[in-house]
């Protein structure tokens, strides 16, 4: 049997404390979790609220009616679909561009590799505020028309940082001596790259991708400052709740959660079964 450590102050074994603290760290733990899924839980509840108007405050009753009827609202549906599609280009755009700027800022050693670093995390830093002023200022000096496209480069520009720092973690646990193997063996520079270096980058540009797409998808104050007449799902919600939220907010929200879990459960599996 090993001795157990004495504390000199009170005498009692450091196991002894650990496990009465235990409780206590759980306890706060399953608090906190509690707070923060329960926005979610009354969304999702609420998305079955039998209502007859379009204040979804009060529970009326259960139905599911907000789920046969979940495209009722034509300005709600476009909205979605505006903010799914701009979701979407976001998130390839951001990955292409921000993988290879995290492959050389996690392999390569440059003239302003430092400059480049910071000007990752001061991107990821900066107030949305500043962001979206910035962008706003951008697109009318330089005449662009907002809409559509200027939402989808307003959020390529917020996201590329995002990739970039993944894809760089990532790199970290990268061994190079397995590329240079396969240079060894005849791989030409490509070829070694496609079949030993991205391979073991996926899961770091599958998470930066995912990332880029829940980011893009709520985003609301960078979207407001350059969306002109587009509409968009959170735009459309703020503006509804002045009048009343329609319940079929919360089915399509309950959807958009339940649809980011399964991607994100996916992401994980996927990357365990490549570290097997």
């Amino acid at each position: 049997m090993t001795p157990q450590t004495l504390s000199p102050a009170t005498g009692r074994s450091r196991p002894a404390r650990r496990a009465r603290r235990r409780p206590f760290l759980s306890l706060y733990t399953l608090l906190v979790l509690a707070w923060l899924l329960l926005p979610i839980a009354v969304m999702i509840l609420f998305g079955f609220n039998d209502t007859a108007s379009k204040v979804n405050f009060t529970w009326q009753g259960f139905t599911v009616t907000w789920y046969r009827h979940l495209f009722a609202i034509p300005n709600l549906t476009s909205a979605l679909v505006n903010s799914l599609t701009i979701a979407t280009v976001v998130a390839v755009v951001a990955t292409l561009l921000g993988t290879p700027i995290g492959l050389a800022l996690g392999r390569y050693r440059f003239r302003g590799r430092g400059s480049v670093d910071l000007l990752m995390f001061a991107a990821i830093a900066a107030p949305e505020i500043a962001l979206g002023a910035a962008l706003l200022s951008l697109f009318i000096v330089l005449g662009v028309p907002r809409g559509y496209w200027t939402v989808v480069l307003a959020h390529v520009a917020f996201c590329i940082p995002y990739v970039a720092i993944t894809v760089r973690a990532r790199m970290t646990g990268h061994d190079p001596t397995l590329e240079e193997a396969a240079r060894d063996l005849g791989a030409g520079p490509w070829t070694a790259f496609r079949l030993v270096t991205l391979p073991m980058l996926l899961p770091g540009v599958a998470s930066g991708a995912l990332l880029c797409f829940a980011l893009s998808i709520d985003d609301y104050v960078i979207t407001s400052f350059n969306a002109g007449r587009t509409v968009t799902f959170p735009l459309w919600v703020y503006s509804a709740s002045r009048t009343g939220v329609p319940p079929q907010v919360n089915v399509m929200g309950t959807l958009i959660f339940v649809g980011g879990l399964i991607i994100a459960g996916a992401n994980v599996l996927f990357s365990r079964r490549r570290a097997v």
